[in-house]
């Protein structure tokens, strides 16, 4: 199996650690650090190629302020925090459009009119049961506040290669480089 890629915005480090600390008392192995998802793994391809096509498209967007919100489901099995801002879906939708993905794999995705910016919590896949993301839910809304504002001046690509049972980080790319 080649290796796999999506790209995501990561809350600030202090804020990253909380949700660690919080999903790990449901989750005992974490497939990825606590991201707002800005684009699946759709089109992103093994050979890299995409990643100019991103790196570009990035250094004309200009930094943005993005706020963590409520808890939220997806169906009743995915828990996710909910976020508000105005220039994450432009984003998403720019990238989608660069990246060119076929039309079943933005669909699969859950991509352009599909996409929801979110921070997964926990889902009935990483064995967590409805009642537990219940629990998880109330828990959130106590430990998970204040829930943050951050200034986004960079996107994250995550890999997964084959050896490894965890999405890492790849490389950040700065927003707003050339303006």
């Amino acid at each position: 199996m080649p290796n796999q890629y999506f790209i995501g915005i990561t809350p600030p480090p202090d804020y990253l650690a909380k949700v660690e600390h919080f999903q790990r008392k449901w989750i005992n192995f974490l497939g990825v650090e606590p991201h707002i998802t800005l684009k699946a793994q759709g089109g992103l391809s093994p050979d890299k190629k995409w990643i100019e096509k991103v790196e570009n498209l990035c250094k004309k967007i200009h930094p943005f302020t993005l706020t963590v919100a409520e808890p939220h489901y997806f169906g009743d099995n995915i828990l996710y925090l909910s976020v508000t801002c105005d220039q994450l879906f432009p984003l998403h939708e720019a990238i989608v459009k660069a990246i060119s993905p076929p039309e079943e794999l933005i669909k699969h995705y859950f991509e352009l009119d599909d996409y929801v910016g979110h921070l997964t919590l926990g889902k009935e896949q990483y064995g967590i049961s409805k009642s537990d993301l219940k629990d998880m839910e109330l828990l959130a809304k106590q430990e998970l506040t204040p829930y943050p504002t951050f200034k986004v001046e960079s996107i994250r690509i995550y890999e997964l290669k084959p050896s490894n049972k965890r999405y890492e980080p790849y490389v950040d790319l700065p927003l707003g480089a050339n303006l």
